[in-house]
């Protein structure tokens, strides 16, 4: 079993560019505590493998109190197996955290810490409406880091409407030069019904050109590849041995669990999600009704699947394993896989098939064209 996924969909405000399930009514937050402490009290009577993560994901996680966190906790360790050294993770704002805080977390056993930062250009926090300022992010970096929570990431948007690449420049140079192990870097996307969107629509911002989208990736890559950091998935790059166990686990088709609203899992061959509404996930929850939905994944789906998650990172897959998916379904694949080969957009060695990373910046495309 990879993990278990807590959602804590709270939010003090909304991002322009945000379109995950958030809700603002931070005072519903003791009632979805227990009706998630609930969730894996029934979820557990179906698990019987090890918890190699846990991972706190939201909206802002960093906004519960450590009792909260502790409640939670305490619940998974009681009715589940947990590894010694499980990946805990928090994501977490820099202005929600304080050194008070850290320590809790510390005490907690937190071992990795996720602040979702984006840039170290104020201009360009402000745009975006984040809550803090390029100095509250690199002070909460280093405190977190003299904490003894060495396994910090940090997450950067490119691809901002109005960033100069200079501004982007300026933001990796800090981030490399941050205590930090791991970069979660992604290029923006405009989401329908966002302010975004309604600021694009109204001819107010202009997306990004194509040339600049590029411009910003190889930025990226020439920056963190120059101080050794590894670009192990389409958005992700760690120092050896600093790779996001927990995300990881979803590339290689490992099973795991969502609790809370909005939350997926996928047992391997069926997935479940959970509603997206506070209320309606608490009062099934409570009332104890069916709160999510599920999709038994046919083989033509779990061979897509393969491919559209190994495709994302460095070790690619392999032909056996997707043979062994369903033989009629890799032969189909794989004389479209032929042209793309030919075109050296997917390469081979032996066993293993893969997109170089030079190309990941066409991966949505090469996806779209591979998949039977």
């Amino acid at each position: 079993m990879a993990g278990i996924y807590i959602h804590i969909p709270f939010c003090k405000s909304r991002c322009i560019y945000c379109d995950f399930y958030s809700s603002t009514q931070t005072e519903h937050i003791n009632n979805l505590i227990e009706a998630e402490c609930t969730e894996l009290k029934i979820r557990a009577d179906a698990n019987h493998e090890v918890i190699e993560t846990i991972y706190f994901g939201g909206g802002t996680p960093s906004l519960l109190k450590a009792g909260q966190l502790s409640q939670i906790l305490n619940t998974i360790y009681h009715y589940y197996s947990v590894a010694e050294d499980a990946e805990i993770t928090l994501e977490a704002n820099p202005d929600d955290v304080s050194k008070d805080k850290i320590l809790d977390y510390v005490k907690l056993g937190i071992n990795r810490i996720s602040l979702g930062i984006q840039s170290f250009d104020d201009k360009i926090l402000e745009f975006l409406s984040r809550r803090h300022n390029a100095s509250k992010a690199e002070q909460v970096v280093n405190e977190i880091y003299d904490s003894g929570i060495k396994n910090i990431s940090i997450d950067l948007i490119y691809g901002i409407p109005q960033m100069s690449a200079e501004s982007w420049q300026m933001s990796l140079k800090k981030a490399v030069h941050l205590p930090v192990k791991h970069i979660s870097a992604y290029h923006l996307t405009i989401e329908e019904g966002t302010p975004l969107s309604h600021l694009v629509k109204e001819k107010n911002i202009a997306e990004v050109t194509e040339e600049t989208s590029i411009l910003h990736f190889r930025m990226l890559r020439e920056t963190l590849l120059n101080k050794n950091f590894e670009h192990y998935e389409v958005s992700n790059f760690s120092l050896p041995g600093w790779k996001s166990k927990h995300n990881s686990s979803y590339w290689s088709g490992k099973k795991y669990i969502g609790i809370g609203p909005s939350a997926h899992s996928f047992d391997g061959s069926t997935r479940t999600w959970n509603t997206s509404s506070l209320f309606l996930y608490i009062n099934s929850i409570n009332n104890k009704s069916k709160y999510y939905e599920e999709e038994h994944l046919s083989t033509h789906d779990i061979f897509n699947e393969y491919l559209l998650t190994r495709l994302r990172t460095n070790i690619g897959g392999y032909f056996d394993e997707l043979m062994s998916i369903d033989k009629n379904l890799f032969e189909t694949w794989h004389r479209n896989y032929l042209l793309f080969n030919k075109n050296n957009l997917i390469k081979e060695k032996d066993n293993n098939f893969y997109v170089a990373e030079n190309d990941w910046i066409i991966l949505d495309y090469i996806l779209k064209e591979i998949i039977v």
